[in-house]
């Protein structure tokens, strides 16, 4: 059922955009499920949670942190984790950089813009992001790579307001994106998931973020 499941995503994808599955409260079986149904791009929202299941994994899964991240919890996953979706503050972004050069390594990341219509998510408005990216803060930053930006749409069955908040996240990101700085490389844009990942593609998404559709509801 759930390589059933992940092969009907991809066809909808149509390799405009990779599939990240979802894998918050699942157990590793299922995990490896997915992997052995072709998948390569996990995403989890907890630390803890992902730091957990990546030694029982293939080691060429590309760990995607896509929750709230804390300053205290990045030295967790600096060794191993592919891309951070959500950053959302000079802070975290320098504590990013200081564990990755701990691990000799550079770590690519994604700006989050709050683009829905909802107190509980977290996230920089378009000026703030742009604010950050054009400050002399980040010259010094030579372990992180910011490659593009993430957002969450409005949970609502309106599509017209949730293809709004994509289209406009879209717009922001080919802005900034001309911004000419060494750890600017935009190629990434994640927005959509189980609900709205159609639309998201449609709107420009590269990268979706997939759980429901695939491993079922959450317990």
């Amino acid at each position: 059922m759930i390589a059933d499941s992940i092969h009907q995503i991809e066809q909808k994808l149509q390799g405009r955009a990779r599939l990240i599955a979802v894998t918050k409260t699942k157990p590793v079986p299922m995990l490896q499920e997915a992997y052995d149904a072709g998948c390569r791009l996990f995403g989890e929202n907890k630390v803890q949670e992902m730091a957990d299941k990546q030694p029982q994994l293939p080691a060429d899964v590309q760990w995607h942190l896509i929750g709230h991240l804390q300053t205290n919890k990045v030295k967790y996953i600096a060794p191993f984790v592919a891309l951070i979706h959500s950053v959302d503050s000079l802070k975290l972004l320098q504590e990013i950089n200081k564990q990755a050069a701990k691990h000799n390594r550079v770590i690519d990341c994604l700006l989050q813009i709050y683009i829905a219509d909802e107190e509980t998510k977290f996230g920089l408005s378009p000026d703030e992001a742009d604010t950050l990216l054009t400050s002399p803060e980040l010259d010094p930053l030579t372990n992180v790579r910011i490659v593009g930006l993430m957002g969450l749409a409005t949970n609502t069955g309106d599509t017209e307001q949730v293809r709004r908040e994509f289209r406009g996240l879209k717009h922001l990101y080919d802005r900034l994106a001309s911004i000419d700085r060494p750890l600017i490389q935009f190629s990434e844009l994640s927005m959509g998931m189980s609900g709205d990942y159609r639309i998201a593609v449609e709107e420009g998404s590269t990268l979706v973020r997939v759980g429901s559709a695939i491993f079922g509801s959450r317990n």
